[in-house]
């Protein structure tokens, strides 16, 4: 078996009948609304998807990105991004800051009372206002030539992203701003030599963050784990049509091997 993946897992998945809180981190959310299958698999079954390699390069820049910020957190004033995007705020220096980046361990959560599902996410970093309000930051990395934006479909997940963190900082009692803010750091790879170092330019992208519509999925994930029956497969799921191509396949195959082993058993009775 890859030491990347285990087919199947035992722990985290969903009881219907126990009266612990089910925790769900953001990005379950974000499988449930991309396929209500997978996410069921996942939960009630403890079969995942495959596990992505992890992107050490970036985490690498997310890890730096944050040090730096965080000198300025501990001195309170603005990092020279801030001032070159005319954004009045520091880095929040709270003693949680930490707690709330750990994703794997708490991150910023909450309980939801009428679905006793706690929602969770580590964040990057929080920055903060005059007004006393919370902006949401977000760290991203990439190397592309084109003007970085939020315009691709598939950042969806990163706006979802956001705006699941600022809802999760609302429902712990803090005043958020609705802009929260992407600070994209881009590779850059129009130098003559790689020379042991990379060069970045490093946008920072406001993006207007809408939490209406969290709490009416997060009701809709506790409908689906409280299903006897897994959903209909999602014909835009890719893993679900890679399931059904495969197990079709498996049976097509099966069925042509248990036809030569009868032709074969025939052949050695009457031959």
């Amino acid at each position: 078996m890859s030491q990347y993946y285990n087919a199947k897992r035992t722990r985290g998945l969903y009881e219907s009948k126990s009266k612990e809180p089910h925790r769900l981190s953001r990005s379950k959310l974000d499988l449930f609304m991309n396929c209500e299958r997978c996410f069921y698999l996942d939960q009630k079954c403890g079969v995942g998807r495959p596990a992505s390699f992890p992107l050490t390069l970036n985490n690498a820049v997310d890890f730096l990105m944050k040090k730096e910020f965080d000198i300025h957190r501990v001195n309170q004033t603005a990092h020279p991004l801030m001032k070159t995007y005319k954004i009045d705020a520091v880095p929040y220096n709270d003693p949680k800051m930490e707690e709330w980046r750990d994703a794997l361990k708490r991150g910023i959560a909450y309980l939801h009372k009428p679905t006793n599902i706690i929602l969770r996410g580590g964040v990057d970093d929080i920055w903060v206002n005059p007004k006393g309000e919370l902006i949401v930051v977000d760290y991203k990395a990439t190397s592309k030539e084109e003007e970085i934006t939020l315009d691709d479909e598939w950042k969806i997940q990163y706006k979802r992203q956001m705006e699941i963190y600022q809802w999760l900082f609302k429902q712990n009692g803090y005043k958020v701003a609705t802009t929260g803010y992407f600070v994209y750091v881009n590779g850059k790879t129009d130098r003559e030599a790689f020379d042991g170092k990379l060069d970045f330019d490093i946008t920072i992208i406001p993006y207007l963050g809408n939490t209406d519509w969290i709490e009416k999925q997060i009701f809709g994930m506790k409908a689906c784990l409280e299903k006897e029956n897994a959903p209909e497969a999602n014909s835009k799921c890719d893993y679900c049509n890679y399931r059904q191509s495969a197990g079709e396949s498996l049976q097509k195959l099966a069925k042509e091997e248990k036809s030569k082993k009868i032709l074969i058993k025939k052949d050695t009775l009457f031959g």
